[in-house]
């Protein structure tokens, strides 16, 4: 782990055969194609609740051996979502550290993205800035643009020296490791098929959340600190047992990743961009 440590990611990491990765986005399809469009709102947030085929993705042993060896052996999922660009989409992400709004107490916090299809300079793959994990956290503003997949559409304040970027190409069953304070963005798609990856947010179970109420799935390991509310892991899909709950949880992290903003829920309209 001396690069991820060095520079503050790793890429490329294998982590599914290529069965694997065609039954995940067909189901992401079929569940699209059953809601008539793309998931939208709180149905993009922790969506390994809702999916018991996502609930295997965030356990899936080869990612999770990529986190301990950075996180240490007692491991809980934070969040998920997928970051989806359409075919010839204006959407993109703006330069930014994941840490800036999440109101967790350290940044020993790692994210997994996991590719769906194929992610490259031709489709808007995520770029990143080596070794600037080890800056502090920098000065963000808020656009909320209407095609920025970020929640509040955030950019770092300050110049970013983009020569120094470097793309993370990815195939599909591949994925990306990085840290909690890394620069990174990404370009839109102007390639004719879609852009799919799953982000997967880790902690270890001593962080605390700052900012509120606040609840995570226990992946791995043990739970001796209990900071946390755990995560029942559904079993079926929608599975109506927990759609109220996924809701309950939905708010609660809106309110955190929102706060000073007036938006209160993930389906407000101003968080249903992209």
């Amino acid at each position: 782990m001396a690069q991820y440590d060095e520079a503050g990611y790793l890429a490329p990491i294998p982590v599914m055969a290529e069965g694997e990765v065609l039954a995940l986005r067909q189901k992401l399809e079929a569940i699209e194609a059953e809601m008539g469009g793309p998931l939208r709102g709180d149905l993009r947030h922790k969506t390994h609740l809702l999916f018991p085929l996502l609930a295997g993705l965030v356990r899936h042993a080869r990612i999770l051996d990529a986190i301990e060896d950075v996180l240490g052996p007692d491991i809980l999922c934070w969040s998920s979502n997928f970051f989806i660009k359409e075919a010839a989409d204006p959407a993109f992400v703006s330069w930014h550290q994941d840490s800036t709004y999440w109101g967790l107490s350290s940044p020993d916090v790692a994210t997994a993205w996991v590719a769906l299809t194929p992610s490259n300079a031709a489709n808007g793959a995520m770029a990143v800035i080596p070794g600037s994990h080890k800056l502090d956290q920098m000065p963000h503003r808020d656009t909320f643009h209407r095609h920025n997949l970020l929640t509040r559409g955030q950019e770092i304040a300050v110049e970013v020296d983009e020569s120094q970027s470097v793309p993370l190409n990815l195939r599909p069953g591949e994925m990306s490791l990085h840290h909690v304070r890394l620069v990174h963005g990404s370009a839109p798609n102007p390639s004719l098929d879609r852009r799919i990856g799953f982000a997967i947010r880790y902690i270890p179970t001593s962080i605390r959340q700052l900012e509120g109420e606040d609840s995570a799935t226990l992946v791995r390991g043990e739970d001796r600190f209990h900071y946390f509310e755990h995560e029942p892991s559904p079993r079926i899909d929608m599975d109506p047992a927990l759609l109220e709950l996924h809701r309950q949880i939905a708010a609660r992290n809106a309110k955190i990743l929102y706060r000073g903003t007036g938006v209160t829920s993930f389906n407000d309209p101003a968080a249903l961009r992209g």
